[in-house]
């Protein structure tokens, strides 16, 4: 059964990578990007990881997954993962990434994000809590869906494929910021009602892989 406290947890896995796993994603992506020319059409496109990236990361999520259940007991698997870079200027802005279908499995528990280039300067994870009720649609789950009854839920991250601006809803919510100065390498993973971004990149370059934590494997394709 999923539980709100789940949904707006925080977990890291400080060791999620090893110091030669994320070498050797370094020069996965850097091979990739060498061949197919990809560059990030606007701000935070997120690229399929190519396969020898999905074994690296799946396997580091498999042997992490005991600790991520600990503050996200329903999570029983990862994603795909993506591929996206922020270069100086760009930032990711205030959302939540929220449970697009709550009655469907499988359904998104949270996120995960493993940097392994830090930028020189900026582009740091952090977190955003609020009292304003602005945050929640007024819309209810329980045990028919596979929540704890009564479970509430949030707005969800709008189709703004550039992440260009503040959703409107959030405009004016009054909120406090936990800034998560994670080194590479480390795993940091959140519920899917949290409020979360990255702060602009000053200069440099981050570089970092994301998916979604679901609570039944998914098929991939």
């Amino acid at each position: 059964m999923i539980r709100l406290t789940e949904t707006l947890a925080l977990q890291s896995v400080e060791d999620f990578l090893t110091a030669a796993e994320r070498e050797h994603l370094i020069k996965i992506m850097d091979s990739e990007l060498a061949a197919t020319g990809w560059r990030p059409r606007h701000q935070a496109e997120v690229l399929r990881a190519p396969a020898p990236a999905q074994e690296i990361l799946r396997a580091a999520t498999a042997r992490s997954l005991h600790v991520l259940q600990r503050a996200l007991p329903s999570v029983a698997a990862d994603a795909r993962w993506g591929y996206t870079e922020l270069t100086a200027g760009q930032y990711i802005p205030t959302h939540i990434d929220g449970i697009p279908d709550p009655a469907i499995a499988p359904r998104r528990i949270g996120r995960i994000g493993v940097v392994i280039e830090q930028a020189d300067e900026g582009g740091e994870f952090y977190i955003e809590t609020t009292a304003s009720p602005a945050v929640w649609t007024g819309e209810l789950v329980g045990e028919p869906e596979g929540y704890a009854p009564g479970t509430p839920l949030t707005h969800r991250l709008p189709h703004v494929h550039d992440h260009a601006a503040v959703p409107t809803w959030l405009e004016d919510v009054p909120s406090t910021r936990w800034i998560t100065p994670a080194g590479a390498g480390t795993g940091l993973a959140y519920g899917a009602q949290v409020l979360h971004g990255v702060q602009p990149v000053r200069a440099g370059r981050l570089r970092k892989f994301v998916t979604d934590l679901l609570d039944t494997p998914a098929v991939r394709r």
